[in-house]
């Protein structure tokens, strides 16, 4: 595993809550919990998409949680390996390859998943099948050990690669198609397109922040002017080579993950500057005594404008609003060392908070799709008040073994990602267990404590590999 030094524990924390809570989010039995257990514009109890219906739930947050995870990772990842020398080509090529391999795996495991292969009813076939992808995985993005040689380490990665691709086209479908690019999943694939865009991005404007954020607004001017019919604004944005791959809608994301390397780089300087003794002394760099409330501060802003964003209060949650961010800058506009820190993320969320209420009324109301403006500001902001809330309790408070199970799946979120489709999943309906969950479907408290234990085993296998040093390198 890395070395401690070049990780935050509160990035990996984020990462972590983002990826359990997308688990979560999809193994909760549907159709039966309140609508606010579910993406807002797909109510129970048929999940139907309406384009008309505004406001998020806890459901939208998780996915620009994750994004806002990538982003502040950036400046530990890019950045660091540009300052220890790397050339500026030799790391446009690993972005590239880092995202050729996360849209490789994004078409892969939907190509395998179970009710994918099966179309309908399940059998062992299609649960071994399963099993073997999850399996084969390990060896197409597993970092191998380096004191193997490197042509092993290669050759491993791409024999493994190319029998998954082999795989693929070999694969038959119940409605008689097989292999399709387009048959990916829609998360893994904004992904691998929101960290090549945004890795680029940060990369040609290191040390030139104003220059970042000067592109960002260019790119928003051009979101805006393509909503004029018959536009060549609107024509550059429908324009893709490989529509399989790029969509130009995804880039909007950018908006969540470019402030987000702003909010890394607060996170890196503060590590530089004041690095943690084992038992850190009161009055210094680490002293956080006096804001034990500011995690709970955050909370209430992160609560109360999902609930009332939820329930259409747009001006009772602007007040709302206002008045904690007016308490968080009381408590933040005195003292050192990781008060520094909070103050600028506290000041990065606010400015992301205040600018996604005051825009949304703009597109319809505050929507996660097709993702409106004030969406990812909101939840960019939310994002980085949860960042906050993770360093409160990562870092300053040292919280490590009750936050382990955070960090730990933070760390190998690919595998959390996948675990129960293609790992626990399969294994309950191979053991004959799976048909007992079918008594979940009687209750909303029953259908949510689905999720719970689907995601527990799913974490429990994500900490298992971590902790034997299988860390996926997408």
């Amino acid at each position: 595993m890395k070395s401690q030094d070049n990780r935050s524990l509160a990035i990996d924390a984020l990462r972590g809550y983002a990826i359990i809570t997308m688990v979560l989010s999809a193994t909760v039995v549907g159709g039966i919990l309140p609508g606010w257990m579910y993406h807002c514009q797909e109510p129970p109890p048929t999940h139907a998409y309406d384009a008309t219906i505004a406001g998020v739930t806890w459901v939208d947050l998780v996915f620009p949680a994750f994004l806002f995870a990538m982003g502040a990772a950036l400046p530990f990842s890019v950045g660091k390996r540009r300052e220890q020398g790397a050339s500026m080509w030799t790391l446009v090529g690993q972005i590239i390859g880092r995202a050729v391999l996360l849209t490789y795996f994004a078409i892969l495991v939907q190509h395998f998943y179970p009710y994918v292969t099966s179309g309908g009813e399940q059998t062992w076939r299609h649960w071994l099948m399963a099993l073997a992808c999850f399996a084969a995985m390990f060896a197409m993005f597993m970092r191998l050990p380096k004191r193997w040689p490197a042509w092993l380490r290669v050759t491993i990665q791409m024999s493994a690669l190319v029998l998954g691709l082999v795989a693929m086209l070999a694969m038959r479908y119940p409605d008689g198609t097989g292999f399709d690019p387009h048959r990916s999943n829609i998360i893994l694939l904004i992904m691998a397109n929101v960290a090549l865009w945004g890795s680029l991005l940060y990369l040609f404007t290191m040390g030139r922040e104003h220059l970042r954020w000067v592109l960002l607004l260019m790119l928003a001017a051009l979101f805006l002017s393509s909503t004029v019919k018959g536009s060549w604004a609107e024509t550059a944005l429908k324009w893709t080579p490989l529509d399989w791959f790029y969509q130009p809608w995804m880039l909007k994301y950018l908006f969540v993950v470019i402030p987000a390397a702003h909010a890394g780089e607060l996170v890196r300087s503060h590590k530089a500057a004041c690095p943690v003794p084992p038992s850190p002394p009161k009055g210094g760099c680490n002293d956080s005594s006096p804001f034990r409330g500011l995690g709970g501060l955050c909370l209430a802003l992160i609560i109360s404008n999902l609930a009332l964003l939820y329930t259409r209060q747009v001006l009772l949650n602007m007040a709302v609003s206002a008045a904690l961010l007016l308490v968080g800058w009381l408590v933040l506009r005195r003292g050192q060392g990781f008060v520094v820190l909070w103050r600028g993320l506290f000041a990065l969320g606010a400015a992301l908070l205040v600018t996604g209420l005051l825009i949304e009324p703009f597109e319809g109301g505050i929507k996660k799709d097709p993702p409106a403006f004030s969406y990812l500001l909101v939840m960019g902001a939310l994002s980085c008040f949860l960042l906050i809330a993770f360093s409160v309790v990562c870092d300053a408070w040292k919280c490590r073994r009750a936050t382990r199970f955070l960090t730990m799946s933070g760390q190998n979120p690919m595998v959390a990602y996948v675990a129960s489709d293609l790992c626990v999943i399969p294994l309950l309906q191979m053991t004959g267990i799976w048909p007992l969950f079918a008594i979940f479907a009687a209750s909303p408290w029953l259908g949510f404590l689905q999720g719970v234990i689907l995601t527990s085993l799913a974490v429990g296998v994500t900490m298992l590999f971590t902790r034997l040093g299988c860390l996926w390198r997408t």
